[in-house]
């Protein structure tokens, strides 16, 4: 946990602790970095707000070195630019302050849970157009370049193709790629489809492999 308000980490170590977690502390983005690059650990609860270095760029430096561990992102109430950049820089999921202990609770366990997608696909590796996704690896190539996806990002694509061809509703994805089965925000699967969209497609704004069935969901064509 990257987090620099003391009272707060008190509060979510000891609830964490009580759910049966080990729980790694810094006070700074700069030590959350360090901790992060050098620890395998099983989950990164990162605040965007940080002295010495700032969230966002600790995400950053996280899944540029390769990592692909959860991270679950604390933002401000109305920092909308956080939550988007975040997402964009890897973070698999943002919950805003002040929140719920038993939300956090609850996407912690998910995205534990959900940190090794077991999907039916018994393939490795998948290409579509200029795109090639080795989920083994943890690599995701696009026109013979790199491209950064965050842990929930690779579950998203696996599932959807796995399921290729299907449509596959919003309430679906968040239940079985997120492991949520009731949340009031449901935006959080379009914003990772857009964000897949723009890393993956050639044209977002005119999608060939991640495509909308409007009123009813997604589907994966490739």
């Amino acid at each position: 946990m990257v987090e620099d308000e003391p009272g707060l980490v008190m509060t979510l170590s000891d609830r964490l602790r009580a759910e049966g977690h080990e729980v790694d502390e810094a006070g700074d983005g700069a030590t959350g970095l360090d901790k992060g690059l050098k620890n395998p650990y099983d989950l990164i609860i990162l605040d965007v707000m940080l002295p010495k270095k700032n969230g966002l760029d600790v995400c950053r430096g996280i899944r540029e070195a390769g990592k692909h561990v959860p991270i679950l992102m604390l933002t401000a109430r109305g920092q909308v630019v956080d939550k988007v950049v975040g997402l964009q820089l890897g973070a698999d999921d943002y919950l805003t302050k002040p929140f719920d202990m038993m939300e956090l609770v609850a996407r912690v366990g998910a995205l534990l849970r959900r940190a090794e997608p077991r999907l039916a696909s018994d393939s490795d590796a998948y290409e579509f157009g200029d795109v090639k996704v080795d989920f083994k690896r943890g690599e995701a190539m696009k026109a013979g370049k790199r491209v950064t996806l965050s842990a929930r990002e690779f579950q998203l694509v696996r599932y959807l193709i796995d399921r290729r061809g299907e449509i596959i509703s919003r309430e679906t994805l968040l239940q079985d790629v997120w492991g949520y089965n009731a949340l009031p925000e449901t935006r959080t699967v379009d914003v990772h489809m857009a964000w897949l969209r723009r890393k993956l497609e050639a044209n977002p704004r005119v999608p060939e492999y991640f495509l909308t069935v409007r009123g009813m969901g997604y589907k994966f064509e490739g």
